[in-house]
């Protein structure tokens, strides 16, 4: 039997008029005995319930709190009040779960303004604000767009390995996969871990990306994309950095630097514009909130544009296409700079951008999205494809404001000797990837693709600040709880 959600009964309201009807929720507020704010999740809109308290046992009544959860059974009518065009006139009310109101007043389903560490606190509780449950139906949405994105354009869907021996990114910050007894390790002869001993039978790990066999399934599919965990073992207590977080990573045969801009470009453009159309009630309550965090904050710091301005914005404008070197230039000859308001002042060229750099030409210099391409080989991974400088290679990001680097990428190094140079001078081991070597063998061509964190995109569509409020359950260090 199909259950009506709130929205589809707000929303198609004059199909239900006069009608009975049977709603499901949580009670959000109950005002006078009489009014019940009715929330099932489905939209940030309440559904009013009227209630004749003469017509109902006292004792349910009695038990319908914050927080609660009923079945309603009433007639859909014209609403008499403000703010709504339909109210239910209760019939039956069933107390599906009761709340223990000696609990209550410990947690954050309380009717009052909770700080948002306080609400990570209580994460599994927190999907039942206002706030939260607008975060994640966006972030569904963004979830969802990005597979529609994909598969309009023929791209096939790839689940690489969770597990893995490869280190895509060179890194080395991992986290270990064993079987082992870690209080009984076994040792080799020299004292060192056997791995040999060990369930895969060497030394495994999280994955840090699936780029490297997104490449390798390109290399027969054509084009590929991934959208999988990934972890990295950094130490890093800040509002950009989780340990476990979502990756989105397309991968094309055929494709150049060029082609892989403009790929980046539509997709977040595509992404951007299906929230705008489909979340529109959350983003304006998101975009409220976003007005007024800034007014909390010094002028100075005030963002110029309100939420859903930024991501018309970002969706109308096309994305400023910026060198490196240029990129080195603006920074170097820029007032921030001279004056040593950077808190990593730019000395020269071959200098690794920071956030507040990449923050300055988006919101500052440029006022619009912007792509730097062409990065100095010393300062990117081994798989990206040298330039003819030597000097560059064929990287590419993607800087937003308010966030700096949304995505990063490039064109691959498709010429195998030129990759066995580039690995051996950066101390990758090509025996460790040799499987990766071989896809440079057997009828190799020029190919691109990039990485795009999930909640770096959520993050900027909502207007948060930080990325643990992106993330139903955030893994940080020292932080795994739920």
């Amino acid at each position: 039997m199909h259950k009506q959600t709130i929205k589809e009964v707000l929303e198609k309201y004059k199909e239900f008029l006069h009608r009975d009807i049977t709603v499901y929720g949580w009670v959000r507020a109950f005002r006078s005995n009489r009014f019940i704010a009715l929330n099932d999740g489905s939209t940030i809109n309440n559904l009013q319930i009227v209630v004749d308290f003469q017509n109902f046992d006292e004792n349910i009544i009695r038990n319908i709190t914050t927080a609660s959860s009923l079945k309603i059974v009433g007639e859909v009518v014209e609403s008499q009040g403000a703010g709504q065009n339909i109210e239910i006139i209760a019939k039956k009310i069933k107390v599906l779960g009761d709340n223990f109101t000696e609990d209550l007043h410990s947690t954050i389903l309380q009717p009052k303004k909770h700080s948002l560490e306080k609400l990570r606190e209580q994460a599994h509780l927190r999907f039942r604000t206002n706030l939260f449950g607008a975060i994640f139906r966006v972030r569904h949405a963004v979830s969802f767009a990005i597979h529609s994105f994909f598969n309009e354009r023929a791209f096939f869907y790839m689940n690489t390995p969770i597990i893995t021996g490869a280190d895509a990114e060179g890194a080395g910050e991992m986290f270990g996969v064993t079987s082992f007894d870690l209080e009984n390790i076994p040792r080799t002869e020299d004292a060192r871990i056997d791995y040999a001993q060990d369930f895969f039978g060497r030394k495994t790990n999280l994955t840090v990306s699936g780029q490297l066999e997104g490449e390798a399934a390109a290399m027969g599919l054509g084009r590929v994309y991934t959208f999988g965990p990934t972890f990295r073992a950094e130490n890093s207590n800040t509002t950009r950095h989780l340990a476990e977080f979502w990756m989105v990573e397309p991968e094309v045969a055929f494709n150049n630097l060029e082609d892989n801009i403009d790929l980046a470009e539509d997709f977040l453009k595509y992404v951007i514009q299906y929230v705008l159309d489909k979340c529109k009630d959350d983003v304006a309550f998101l975009d409220k909130r976003f007005a007024e965090e800034q007014k909390q904050k010094p002028e100075r710091d005030r963002a110029k544009e309100g939420l859903i301005e930024k991501l018309e914005n970002v969706v109308k404008k096309r994305f400023m296409r910026v060198s490196y070197t240029e990129a080195i230039e603006i920074l170097l000859n820029s007032k921030e700079n001279k004056k040593g308001k950077f808190a990593y002042p730019i000395e020269n060229w071959g200098a690794d951008l920071q956030s507040e750099h990449e923050r300055y030409l988006v919101e500052k210099h440029f006022e619009a999205p912007v792509v730097l391409f062409n990065y100095p080989a010393e300062i990117k991974a081994f798989y990206m494809r040298m330039n003819e400088d030597h000097k560059t290679v064929a990287a590419m990001d993607v800087l937003f404001p308010g966030i700096g680097e949304i995505i990063g990428g490039s064109q691959r190094e498709e010429r195998l000797e030129v990759l066995k140079n580039k690995m051996q001078m950066m101390h990758v081991d090509p025996e460790e990837l040799w499987w990766y070597m071989d896809t440079r063998k057997f009828g190799s061509v020029p190919h691109a693709g990039f990485g795009l964190g999930l909640e770096r995109l959520v993050l900027f569509v909502t207007g948060m600040t930080n990325i643990r409020d992106v993330i139903p359950f955030p893994r940080t260090p020292k932080n795994a709880e739920f």
